[in-house]
């Protein structure tokens, strides 16, 4: 397993190299789906079960974090391809980090990549990675309130993926509420509660991912 060290940032024409490295993406066939969140909102264990779920596909995944590689040894220890990014202090991934990591995965036979960004709410929604696909976590335990709270997040997602729903019973969290006030900052997002515990809406969610490699892979033709 590798790990590089990213202090700052590769380049300060971001939106240009986001676009870049979509366009490079897309001609390999690979869907890179950016993973945001708060911490503890359970994006390790979310991408855990996925590929643990989507055996037919070749999956890659870039861990960000400030410093550790805990990470990215649980996510090799499941077989996916891993790489450890250090952003040494940096709260965000750009498209210059994010394409260096791609290039140091040296995997470019893969169906999937996640990047699980560092885990805030503020400075990765502010970043355009050069992912095709936008996802975003909240958990139960954190509250249904976060949409108003953090509205750029909800608005630059595709995706919001509400987690630990097993949860409910102990928590004073509302989906319903909260997907009336997601959509109300983006009336495109697509809503998916599940547990990565006991199982529960993760096929729904697999399937959503499915399909956006298939569109990927069709519209490469």
């Amino acid at each position: 397993m590798k790990i590089i060290e990213l202090n700052e940032t590769v380049t300060a024409s971001n939106d240009r190299d986001a676009e870049a490295l979509r366009l490079q993406l897309r001609r390999a066939g690979t869907l890179l789906v950016n993973v945001m969140s708060s911490p503890g909102s359970g994006k390790t264990t979310l991408i855990s079960r996925l590929i643990r779920d989507l055996p037919m596909l070749r999956i890659g995944v870039m861990e960000a974090d400030i410093e550790s590689d805990v990470d990215a040894k649980r996510i090799e220890a499941l077989g996916a391809a891993a790489i450890q990014v250090h952003t040494s202090g940096m709260c965000h991934m750009d498209a210059g980090m994010t394409a260096a990591a791609w290039e140091a995965l040296e995997r470019k036979d893969l169906d999937l990549i996640f990047l699980e960004n560092v885990g805030n709410l503020i400075c990765p929604a502010e970043y355009d990675t050069g992912a095709a696909k936008n996802l975003m976590l909240l958990s139960v335990p954190e509250g249904d309130d976060k949409p108003l709270k953090y509205p750029l997040m909800f608005q630059k997602s595709d995706a919001l993926v509400i987690t630990k729903t097993d949860a409910l019973p102990y928590f004073n969290f509302d989906p319903e509420q909260c997907a009336e006030r997601a959509r109300k900052l983006n009336p495109a997002i697509r809503i998916f509660p599940v547990s990565a515990k006991t199982g529960e809406g993760m096929e729904e969610l697999a399937h959503w991912i499915i399909g956006q490699i298939q569109s990927l892979k069709y519209n490469c033709l």
